[in-house]
């Protein structure tokens, strides 16, 4: 694959609409055992924050030399000044991020230790949105949609992706999209309708499980369950995204492509499904195929899976790993 396919994505506007998150992080040491509990003691050394969920799409989307806007909603409070204030840091625009006083701004703080995750807590309300604030969301779609070369969907099961929105999307982008759309779904009981009708999507491999109600043992299984969700879905492909086994490819067209990773160590998976969705996106926007595009994105996961924390991958480290 030729490095400089990449420069292309300058010439990318991709809309990333999902759930805004803010990722934080508690990083120190561990030199004792409670007394209180048996559970270490951490002696937490620095405080970080940084984009997370679809914003951090976003911020991938931006490393890797692309423009991006994002549309979600975010809080009532403190926490948000500082999410808007990242989003700017980027110089992106903020216009589709929506206040809302029905729900905080999601944070989830992972405490690190020795480069280990020791816990995990979040902030967050998971409900659907209230009818002001999904009424802005729309509005921001139906205005803007026109503006962009592809669309990903970032779902995290926090409220924004919905009946009403992804609605909104298939009117407004028509039956296949006449555009790339990229869903990065959050499988439950009852949401596949939501999923439907779209470009790509890109379960993991558990992800991929619920949603065909298969057991994925093997290659034979991941193929067969690609099949299946190519039907249930109805969707040009299917990206199976498996950790150290690569990913595996469905096309409509019935070509099965299965890439096997890239990763040279493993640091921390956090956020490497968003690395994934930004470079397919953008490889789609600027006329890749889905091969190409997932080829792209494999190397791009490789990269930001040996990075502690919620990483991007810039555009110098993709073009290193390819070469």
């Amino acid at each position: 694959m030729d490095p400089h396919l990449i420069d292309a994505f300058s010439q990318a506007h991709v809309l990333v609409l999902g759930d805004c998150i803010v990722d934080a992080f508690l990083w120190g040491k561990v030199s004792r055992i409670s007394p209180e509990a048996p559970v270490p003691v951490v002696d937490v050394e620095r405080e970080t924050l940084s984009l997370g969920g679809a914003a951090n799409v976003l911020a991938n989307i931006v490393a890797l030399g692309g423009r991006a806007t994002l549309c979600g909603v975010v809080g009532d409070d403190p926490m948000a000044e500082r999410f808007y204030a990242m989003i700017e840091e980027l110089g992106m625009d903020t216009a589709g991020i929506l206040r809302t006083n029905d729900r905080p701004t999601v944070v989830k703080t992972r405490v690190i230790a020795h480069s280990q995750q020791v816990v995990r807590f979040d902030r967050e309300r998971r409900r659907p949105l209230a009818n002001g604030a999904l009424d802005r969301v729309l509005d921001f779609l139906r205005r803007t949609l026109d503006r962009y070369d592809a669309v990903v969907v970032s779902d995290y099961a926090k409220g924004v992706v919905c009946p009403p929105v992804m609605a909104a999307l298939r009117d407004a982008l028509g039956r296949p999209p006449r555009r790339p759309v990229v869903v990065d779904p959050k499988p439950a009981p009852g949401r596949e309708a939501l999923f439907r009708s779209f470009s790509i999507v890109t379960p993991n491999q558990a992800e991929a499980s619920r949603l065909s109600g298969m057991e994925l043992d093997d290659e034979e299984g991941v193929g067969v369950a690609a099949g299946r969700l190519l039907e249930l879905l109805d969707c040009e492909a299917v990206l199976i995204t498996r950790g150290e086994a690569g990913m595996t490819l469905l096309e409509r067209n019935g070509a099965l492509a299965t890439v096997p990773t890239q990763a040279r160590e493993v640091f921390d998976v956090t956020g490497a499904g968003d690395t994934v969705v930004a470079v397919l996106a953008l490889g789609l926007a600027v006329g890749m195929s889905y091969r190409q595009a997932a080829m792209l994105a494999n190397y791009g996961a490789g990269v930001v899976v040996g990075k502690v924390g919620t990483a991007t991958v810039s555009a110098a480290e993709l073009k290193e790993a390819i070469r």
